[in-house]
Formats: C-alpha cells, sequence, structure tokens
C-alpha cells in the first residue's frame, strides 16, 4: 500500500489485481489441492518429483525417442512404401550397400559414392571449422574480457549474427560472394577481375567453413566469456605482483581454468559442424558438383530430393551419423575427465 500526495491511501496496480483475480485463483488452487493430496497419498512423497517431469519425459519420448524408433526400422526395411507396416524387412542390406567400398579413401571404389564424398567433405568442413571457431572465439573472448571501450557494444555485435536465421545469413553472403555480387563488383572497381567463388571447389568450401564460423562465432564466444569471467581476479594479482610474462599466465592461469568451458564449445561446435545442412545448402547447394556435399544434404536428398526416393538407405545413414557422432562426443568427455583428473 501507499499513499498519495495528500496522505491518503492508494491502492498499487498489483493490489487492484490481486483483489480482482485473488479470490477466484485461491478457488482454483483449492480445487488442485484436493487431487495433489490424494496422489500424494498414493505415490508417497518421495515419487511426486516423477509425476511433475511426466509431462516432459511425454514429450520427449514423441518428439525424440519415438523418431528414432520409426527411423532404426526405416533403416531395415526396403521398399518404396510410406508406411512402414507395408515396407518388407531386409535387415541390414541397407548399411552393407553404404559400406560397400574397395577403399574407403576413394569415393570412386564405393557403390553408394555419394555418400562417402558426404563423409569426406563433412570431414574437412567439421576439422577447418571447430579448429577456427574455438580459436577466433577465444580470441574473441579474451579480447572482449579486458576493459576496453564500447566493451558492451562489441560484445552484442558479435553475438548479432547468432540472432539470425542460418537460411538469412547464406542469403546475405551468396549475394556478397556471386558473381555478380557485392564482393566482385569492389574487385572490379579498384581494376580487378571478377572471381568466381563458388565454381572453385577450394573457394566454395573455405566460404562454407568462414560464414559457418561468422554466423555462430558469437554463442560460443559467449560461453567462453562467462567462463573468463568465472575465474578469480586474485590469481591474475598474484601472476602480476610476480612478474609473471602474460603468455604464461594465458598457459598456466587461463586456459586451464577454462578447459571445462572449452570443452563445452568443443563439443557443441562439433555437433553442430556434423549437422551442417541448412547454412552450405542455401551458399552453395552442395557444388560445384559434390565439393561441399555435406552427409546430411545426402540424407536429405536420398530421402526426399532425388526422383526416386529411397526412405531405407536415407534412415540407415543417418542412424551411422548419429553413431559416429555418439561416439565422438562420449569420447571428448573422456578427455575432459581424464584432464580433470
Amino acid at each position: 500500500m501507499t499513499v498519495d500526495q495528500h496522505g491518503a491511501p492508494r491502492r498499487t496496480v498489483t493490489a487492484a489485481l490481486g483483489a480482482v483475480f485473488g479470490p477466484p485463483l485461491a478457488l482454483v488452487m483449492r480445487g488442485l489441492d484436493i487431487p495433489m493430496k490424494a496422489l500424494q497419498r498414493l505415490v508417497g512423497v518421495r515419487h511426486m518429483p516423477y509425476f511433475f517431469l511426466a509431462p516432459n519425459f511425454l514429450l520427449f519420448g514423441l518428439f525424440v525417442f519415438l523418431p528414432i524408433a520409426i527411423n532404426i526400422v526405416y533403416s531395415v526395411t526396403g521398399g518404396a512404401a510410406l508406411f512402414p507396416s507395408e515396407r518388407p524387412y531386409v535387415g541390414a542390406e541397407q548399411y552393407e550397400y553404404l559400406f560397400d567400398c574397395k577403399s574407403y579413401l576413394d569415393p570412386n571404389t564405393c557403390r553408394e559414392d555419394h555418400f562417402w564424398r558426404g563423409v569426406r567433405n563433412t570431414i574437412i568442413f567439421v576439422f577447418f571449422q571447430v579448429g577456427a571457431m574455438v580459436l577466433f572465439s577465444l580470441i574473441t573472448a579474451l579480447v572482449l574480457n579486458k576493459k576496453i571501450y564500447a566493451r558492451g557494444f562489441f560484445r552484442a555485435v558479435y553475438f548479432f549474427p547468432v540472432l539470425l536465421s542460418p537460411v538469412v545469413v547464406a542469403l546475405i553472403w551468396k549475394w556478397i560472394l556471386q558473381r555478380d555480387g557485392l564482393l566482385n563488383a569492389v574487385l572490379t572497381e579498384f581494376g580487378g577481375e571478377k572471381v568466381l567463388f563458388f565454381i572453385d571447389p577450394s573457394w566454395a568450401m573455405f566460404w562454407a567453413v568462414f560464414v559457418s564460423v561468422w554466423a555462430h562465432m558469437g554463442f560460443y564466444t559467449l560461453i567462453l566469456l562467462a567462463g573468463l569471467q568465472a575465474i578469480p581476479a586474485d590469481l591474475y594479482e598474484a601472476a602480476e605482483m610476480d612478474a609473471t610474462p602474460r603468455w604464461r599466465t594465458l598457459t598456466r592461469i587461463t586456459l586451464p581454468l577454462l578447459w571445462p568451458n572449452m570443452i563445452v564449445v568443443i563439443v557443441l561446435a562439433l555437433i553442430k559442424g556434423v549437422q551442417t545442412f541448412d547454412e552450405v545448402f542455401v551458399l552453395t547447394g552442395g557444388g560445384p558438383g559434390t565439393a561441399t556435399l555435406m552427409i546430411v544434404q545426402y540424407i536429405y536428398e536420398t530421402a526426399f530430393s532425388n526422383q526416386v526416393q529411397n526412405f531405407g538407405l536415407a534412415a540407415a545413414a543417418s542412424v551411422v551419423l548419429g553413431l559416429v557422432l555418439f561416439a565422438l562426443t562420449l569420447l571428448q568427455l573422456l578427455l575432459a575427465r581424464r584432464k580433470e583428473v
């Protein structure tokens, strides 16, 4: 309760709303109290949290575990039918077809060469993209953690691309890099020649990595910046009093204490890199040829885009991708645990 300029009591908006909606709300809560007490007597206090988590578990199972199970069913069935009940069981035939290669290092020797070209391109993309993402995110976080001019502004600027849709990001950079795009216009204005960025396979992969790093670096920078701010300032003050060189402070204080955040960044960047599809697909379409064809794009085209849709083969490829990704995540977490010990 507040008072006005004459000293008279004045009801706040919250109090007024409470007076209006308070009695009905209290009545509803009393009505819910009866079945909740009965449920507590039935299952016990210890089991009540599971009851409240049940809706989340239900949604998680419906939209995660059930699609995974259906995908596995598709991977062991064949035919062109859409419904699983109409698809004949073929066992591991789809997997045998994917792995039928004389040399896994040469996609030309494989029956399903596009799958292995997608695997190779994805490995190359992830190697350079994750490495560049971690390196530039770390450098940016270290700079933004210092007391620089307009630090808040620059923190916001680096995070802005994360707010954009991946398709929007790809369209913007495609407009810049295409034959008659903004970058070639600048080059020709200063007497240079047009560069066909999307015709040369090396340039196409470079720009795919660059655009992905540009679009997502702000998110990982934020994670590392939070880790840097959690490091006690007393450690840096002690190092400064001992006249410790900056590089030694970085390697002996900052990086070891930042390692848990680094593991999170590496794992998330790895998962995101392997799952890359929309940005590269819009930017290059997987070309030139199959130079930037990623594994997720192969799965999409095999199941939906090709003239002959092969749901079983696409499902088998996605199962293989999921298992490899799961194994890599476990490996990263194992290395992080050993580092802590």
